[in-house]
């Protein structure tokens, strides 16, 4: 019996063994695993499963090569191209190349018949290597692995979207913003931030433009709506162009400039500031007139020389009044002038008076400046006819 139980435990203590050796390879992988696809660990993992890969094809082509072709052999360079550092990608290049040369032994000269390892074949085989390779050092150089740089692209659109959210007004209020990037892209120079200030009485919006379209001014366009909305609220609203202004000058940009506007609207009387750094005029719709009002205040761009004053323009939306704020994408082309451009804006904008401004903004940019090659965004902020005046 005591000989049983000791057999028994040498078997429990070698399976417990064996189960924890297991475990722990797991462990190893899967962390392994994470970290390649994070782009934070080695590329072993990778370069073995394609390393395998040369001989399973290069059997597949000596076995047929009417079915597998010896050009198949640009699957894995791809592949690597995509996955695999510089280093590891030479490595896998030398295989794909012996591979070549023993498919052309064993199969015979191209010109004996066809599924040869023909130069045309080697051609396509070096230039896949050579584009792979040009990709991969590209990718080392950024630091961005490919398996993230899709990711970071995604959240870099979120971020910028999330940041350009309005805040809820209260009743009474109506508020809402179109963006178009130029191109159809999904990255944008135009952005809002917004905020509700002094305990939620004040609505403090920026609209800015800058410098550049689409994807070239997305990345300045995240920096600057980072630091504006961190600005803002924090400064005296005459502060915060200034505050802005040199916030530009310092980053240095070569094409750095920005065009911006600041309303500072308070929501319980209707009475609000706008100040201006370069940018097209506001424009307020009266509802006692049914006219249109241009709302220009005075300012020199962001980011072009320190000291510039901003001087304001003051308004009231009172019931049924409409502001509308807009970048230079949205009234201006190279056909005509700003002028006109506003003139078909406020031209277009007239069929919602009737029925109310929502969903008007979209509706508004697609009619005005469907298919003009520039960032256009539009923000209508609608006071309700039915809203009190205090």
């Amino acid at each position: 019996m005591a000989a049983g139980r000791e057999r028994r435990a040498k078997a429990e203590t070698f399976t417990a063994r064996w189960k924890m050796q297991w475990h722990r390879v797991r462990v190893a992988l899967r962390r392994s695993a994470v970290d390649y696809f994070r782009g934070d660990g080695p590329d072993w993992i990778a370069l073995v499963g394609l390393l395998l890969t040369i001989p399973a094809l290069m059997a597949l082509t000596l076995a047929n090569s009417v079915w597998c072709s010896p050009a198949t052999l640009v699957i894995p360079i791809v592949a690597g191209g995509l996955v695999l550092r510089p280093a590891s990608l030479l490595g896998l290049y030398a295989t794909a190349a012996a591979a070549l040369i023993v498919e052309s032994v064993r199969l015979g000269p191209y010109t004996e018949g066809p599924s040869r390892v023909t130069p045309g074949i080697v051609l396509v085989v070096a230039a896949c290597g050579f584009f792979g390779l040009l990709t991969a050092q590209f990718r080392s150089r950024v630091g961005v692995p490919w398996r993230r740089g899709g990711t970071m692209l995604f959240d870099l659109r979120e971020r910028i979207r999330a940041q350009s959210e309005l805040p809820k007004l209260p009743r009474g209020w109506h508020q809402e913003m179109a963006l178009r990037p130029a191109g159809g892209q999904s990255f944008s120079g135009d952005f809002v931030v917004a905020a509700r200030t002094n305990g939620g009485r004040t609505l403090e919006v920026v609209l800015t433009d800058v410098s550049g379209k689409g994807m070239d001014a997305g990345s300045r366009a995240l920096l600057l709506s980072g630091a504006f909305g961190g600005l803002l609220g924090s400064l005296p609203p005459h502060s915060f162009l200034p505050a802005a202004n040199g916030y530009l000058l310092r980053q240095d940009w070569d094409e750095g400039f920005a065009t911006s506007i600041h309303l500072v609207l308070d929501l319980d009387s209707g009475d609000y500031e706008l100040y201006s750094a370069g940018h097209p005029p506001g424009l307020q719709l009266s509802a006692g007139t049914g006219r249109w009002e241009e709302k220009a205040a005075e300012g020199p761009l962001l980011g072009v020389y320190d000291g510039g004053q901003f001087d304001s323009t003051k308004g009231t939306l009172r019931p049924g009044d409409v502001l509308m704020l807009f970048t230079d994408g949205l009234v201006e082309a190279s056909d005509r002038d700003i002028a006109e451009g506003i003139d078909r804006l406020t031209g277009e904008a007239d069929r919602y008076v009737a029925g109310g401004f929502h969903g008007a903004a979209w509706h508004l940019i697609e009619a005005v400046a469907k298919d003009v090659n520039d960032d256009r965004a539009l923000l209508l902020i609608c006071r309700e006819a039915s809203a009190p005046v205090r």
